[in-house]
């Protein structure tokens, strides 16, 4: 979603306590606790000052709390930065996934202790960090080398208090694509050519599911049209300005017209028999991906890194990207500084050349993660991307174009919660047996309980 961050003295949701509290997310603040601090494990055998011994002596190591596959080391980005400063050394822990990265990341802020020198927070929890958390975090708008203009207007704002400290650096946004199986789609007697596919279903997501319904009547063995409810819903709502908060702060989620309609028409499809009965980032959804489970997905750019790293070689070049049914944005990240990092002054200027226009470019064409940074639209590094698994698909141009359709969407502090129940918690029990009244019911009323309402 392309957002605009809701006040958080606006919002009702929570009652104002950390989702770290919440029963739910205890186990995993327990269980990521050490987590969190594994990096430090790697350092070489700092001592307080933050200077390795041994083999690593007079270096300052820095940690990165990430989650998914950022694609900062695999861009070679840290090795790039390690020879421009002979005397810097860069250690990330990953979490896969960001329900899990989060919960622990928040009790951390909120005690003040056992942070990296850098955090991750995804888009989806940004409002509630620049709403409770922002005394814990450095202004980066000060940083070296920091521009506003540097970055997309509203990629700035979301990470900026109502005082005009910036407590985030943008790395990158999430226009809405549709990645598909060439071979799968020509088995299943559809077009193939990407302008075509996307004629298919342009402007309307129920064409969409209609194009899933022709799939499967001719499906490959054993294949669905596309790969989980998770994304085909994450998608649909993606496109909306008004989700799940509405403009003057209120959950909205349950009375939404565009909330229901995108659950029941995902409810639908899972019906039909339409997509997998996965979880999306789990490991049998991996699988899905490596054993060619499925034929289309929901696929922001940073999504082709993942097809990428969990595929097999043959999969390469067999798959293509058309523009989806309406322009949308899924996820997107900013990266932070804790003020009680061992080296925050070394934190700032590594969270500052790492999100430069210069370094955003180069994510994308090596991972997939598309720039915030509008500077970065007209460079070769993005206008003349191809991609491993899409062969000659220019890329570079589908997802720059789609980014500029992208609508400004509300979000609020416990966005992640409600979208997390309602795939994880809703549609997906759809694909197991359940009715789409009983799946919804069960979604809301979880949502509604880690909400405490």
């Amino acid at each position: 979603m392309r957002a605009r961050t809701l006040p958080h003295t606006r919002l009702r949701s929570n009652g104002g306590k950390p989702i770290a509290r919440k029963a739910l997310a205890v186990a995993a603040v327990v269980a990521l606790s050490t987590g969190l601090l594994a990096g430090c494990a790697d350092d070489g055998g700092d001592d307080d000052s933050g200077s390795s011994s041994g083999g690593g002596k007079g270096k300052t190591t820095i940690t990165l709390g990430l989650f998914g596959t950022m694609g900062f080391k695999e861009a070679g980005l840290y090795a790039e930065y390690e020879k421009l400063n002979p005397k810097i050394k860069i250690a990330e822990n990953v979490v896969e996934r960001n329900e899990n990265y989060y919960p622990a990341l928040l009790n951390h802020l909120t005690t003040n202790s056992g942070l990296q020198d850098v955090q991750a927070v995804e888009v989806g929890n940004i409002a509630e960090i620049v709403g409770t958390q922002a005394a814990k975090l450095e202004d980066l708008s000060k940083a070296p080398g920091v521009k506003k203009s540097d970055w997309l207007d509203w990629k700035w704002e979301q990470a900026t208090t109502k005082d005009g400290r910036t407590i985030g650096l943008g790395t990158d946004i999430g226009p809405m694509a549709i990645c598909y199986r060439k071979d799968m789609f020509e088995k299943a007697g559809l077009p193939t050519e990407r302008d075509k596919v996307a004629e298919l279903w342009a402007g309307d997501w129920e064409k969409f599911v209609e194009v899933g319904e022709r799939y499967q009547k001719k499906a490959p063995k054993g294949t669905t049209f596309m790969d989980s409810p998770g994304g085909l819903i994450n998608a649909i709502l993606s496109s909306e300005e008004e989700k799940f908060y509405d403009s003057s702060g209120e959950v909205v989620y349950k009375t939404n017209p565009a909330v229901k309609q995108a659950f029941d028409l995902t409810a639908e499809a899972a019906e039909k028999g339409l997509i997998g009965a996965q979880t999306q980032f789990q490991p049998a959804w991996d699988q899905t991906i490596a054993n060619n489970k499925f034929a289309a997905m929901a696929c922001p750019p940073w999504m082709l890194g993942y097809i990428k790293g969990k595929s097999q070689p043959d999969a390469a070049g067999k798959w293509d990207v058309a523009v989806a049914p309406k322009s949308g944005n899924w996820g997107g990240s900013f990266l932070t500084v804790p003020k009680s990092g061992k080296n925050v002054e070394e934190a700032k200027k590594l969270v500052a050349w790492l999100t430069a226009p210069a370094q955003q470019a180069k994510l994308f064409e090596v991972q997939g993660s598309f720039p915030s940074s509008p500077t970065t639209y007209t460079m070769t590094e993005v206008t003349g991307a191809v991609n491993d698994m899409t062969g000659d698909a220019p890329i570079g141009k589908i997802f720059s174009e789609a980014a500029k359709q992208i609508p400004v969407q509300v979000i609020g502090p416990k966005d992640q919660i409600i979208q997390q129940g309602l795939t994880d918690n809703g549609v997906i029990l759809v694909t197991k047996g359940k009715s789409p009244e009983e799946a919804w019911e069960t979604a809301t009323k979880t949502i509604d309980n880690n909400l405490d309402k």
